[in-house]
């Protein structure tokens, strides 16, 4: 980590100090590597008055002994403030915090065992992800350790768009204990852009349902018209502009077999659904 980015630093400041040198420390932690570059990565300070940003760090958040907490409280915490959020019908962040409840029958049906890989191609907040760690963690609890450090490192993998939803996603990880800086669970960018290479034991998803986003088309006479966005890819037995559909053939390309997927194939219901991989 680059040096005098550090909580003492701002604790030592007051006043103006503290304000420019919040902006440069975030400016400093997004250009890290790992899952805090992703989690500071085009943040923003949002404050306008030092004496709020000044009272937030000292008073509020070094007014509590965050080491003496276990990642359960503080993974719980994040998540309760997920949900609140979500449920903001303004904020429309309820797009990409799938229902718990949902979620926690997914993951027991597909039951992911340890030492699978599992993906979640349209990961939002990652729900899907964090409860499939759980699963294993609470329905094998004497894992070797060998196990436990694939759990923690190398069994989740999550893709969203979003960069926003993406540092959510990637801050959820990292308060319950998933992930480091060398190996980061959540990958930035649109899933269905290309086969990753990648495959995976179990899949997990919530995708978006609808057609994927227009192109601005501008004709040889200044004429402005829309075009739907249609995936094509040749491990697709179709070309559409259909998402659902397009985040099924992706997920068959993700599985490997034998391979399970989980996925939520309703707009207005919920429901499972399992498929079976053929390795690409």
């Amino acid at each position: 980590m680059a040096p005098g980015v550090d909580w003492p630093s701002l604790l030592a400041r007051d006043g103006d100090a503290l304000f420019d040198h919040y902006r440069h420390t975030l400016e400093k932690l997004g250009a890290e590597r790992g899952t805090i570059g992703l989690i500071c990565a085009k943040a923003q300070n949002k404050f306008q008055d030092p004496a709020k940003l000044r009272r937030l760090v000292v008073d509020l958040i070094d007014g509590e002994n965050w080491s003496a907490m276990g990642a359960d409280v503080k993974g719980d915490a994040y998540e309760g403030l997920l949900e609140k959020n979500a449920q903001d019908t303004k904020s429309g962040a309820g797009q990409y915090f799938t229902p718990r409840p949902l979620i926690h029958a997914m993951v027991d049906c597909i039951a992911p065992k340890p030492g699978e890989a599992v993906c979640d191609p349209a990961c939002g907040t990652g729900g899907l992800l964090l409860a499939e760690h759980n699963h294993v963690a609470e329905q094998h609890p004497n894992l070797t350790r060998e196990q436990k450090r694939h759990l923690k490192e190398n069994a989740l993998r999550g893709w969203e768009l979003v960069q926003g939803t993406a540092r959510l996603a990637a801050m959820n990880m990292m308060l319950h204990g998933i992930g480091s800086d060398k190996s980061v669970p959540i990958v930035v960018g649109d899933a269905l852009a290309a086969d990753p290479g990648e495959r995976f034991g179990v899949v997990l998803a919530n995708p978006p349902f609808g057609k994927k986003s227009s192109t601005m088309i501008t004709g040889v006479e200044g004429r402005v018209s829309t075009g739907k966005d249609v995936i094509e890819r040749d491990d697709f037995w179709a070309s559409t502009s259909n998402k659902q559909l397009n985040f099924v053939q992706h997920i068959k390309t993700l599985l490997r077999p034998p391979g399970w997927a989980g996925v939520r194939c309703g707009d207005q219901g919920d429901c499972g659904a399992g498929l079976s991989g053929s390795g690409g």
